[in-house]
């Protein structure tokens, strides 16, 4: 039986058709969205998603672009727009 936590994990092979994967390591997927799929934080459209189950994530301060950050149970999603 699934818990809450599976229940609202986003599961990137539903929506492989509208992400194009740009690198994928052990710990991480960096994809560019090709259909419009809406962030599922403030329901815009997203350029790029990161995904990592990494305990530390650091990040470009010089990128001005705006995001949003969703976290899971194992991993954490930012979403950039």
């Amino acid at each position: 039986m699934k818990d809450q936590a599976d229940a609202d994990r986003i599961d990137v092979h539903d929506f492989r058709h509208a992400l194009k994967l740009v690198t994928e390591k052990r710990e991480t997927a960096h994809y560019r969205n090709k259909k419009g799929l809406r962030c599922p934080a403030c329901r815009r459209p997203f350029e790029r998603l990161f995904i990592s189950e990494k305990r530390h994530n650091s990040f470009d301060p010089n990128a001005a672009n705006p995001f949003c950050i969703r976290h899971e149970s194992d991993r954490v999603l930012v979403f950039t727009h």
